[in-house]
């Protein structure tokens, strides 16, 4: 199997073709990727399952080797000593303006595909979470949770501002709730 990095040069396998990966993730992309893997890691600690961060290799086929920028295994047999080889309980791939296109299409219909039960497609520039989850084999659209700028809150009537929904559960554990400051967590 070939390797995510070849000559400190990062890059994918999708559909059979090799394609490089954006440069090295920004701070707000790193930040992102960094708070969410920290939340997952501190919530299964002593559970089954195990988070694994950015930089890990997704074996999900022979023509589709991917690097997502988050992912929980909850099947110790996909874990291998140096990729992950099956479909994960759930992937984050956190937005670049290079990956974009591939992460809301090609990699999305591959992990529908290959049985990811949650999904999520995090937009740091709009401080957004897509979160889908697999239904009779086919993603559908939970909800996208957004972190608002304090400037809009103070513009919200009291009553809409309860309603704004700044935190939600993640649909693989019902006692892990996930609040999008966190996330956001010293993203510029």
């Amino acid at each position: 199997m070939q390797e995510a990095y070849k000559d400190d040069l990062r890059y994918e396998i999708l559909g059979g073709k090799i394609v490089s990966m954006s440069p090295r993730p920004v701070i707000n992309h790193n930040r992102i990727a960094g708070n969410i893997y920290r939340i997952f890691s501190s919530f299964l600690k002593g559970k089954p399952c195990e988070a694994f961060g950015d930089g890990v290799d997704l074996y999900l086929s022979k023509k589709d080797h991917f690097v997502p920028d988050g992912m929980v295994v909850c099947d110790k047999n996909k874990i291998r000593a140096n990729y992950i080889s099956g479909a994960p309980n759930l992937v984050v791939e956190v937005l670049s303006p290079s990956t974009t296109r591939n992460d809301r299409w090609y990699k999305k219909n591959v992990y529908e595909t290959a049985g990811v039960a949650e999904y999520w497609i995090v937009d740091g520039a709009n401080k957004t979470v897509e979160v889908y989850l697999l239904k009779d084999g086919k993603y559908c659209l939970d909800n996208v949770y957004s972190l608002l700028p304090d400037y809009l809150l103070e513009q919200m009537t009291g009553e809409q501002a309860v309603s704004f929904v700044t935190e939600f559960k993640c649909h693989l554990f019902d006692e892990l709730e996930i609040r999008l400051e966190d996330i956001f967590d010293r993203v510029l």
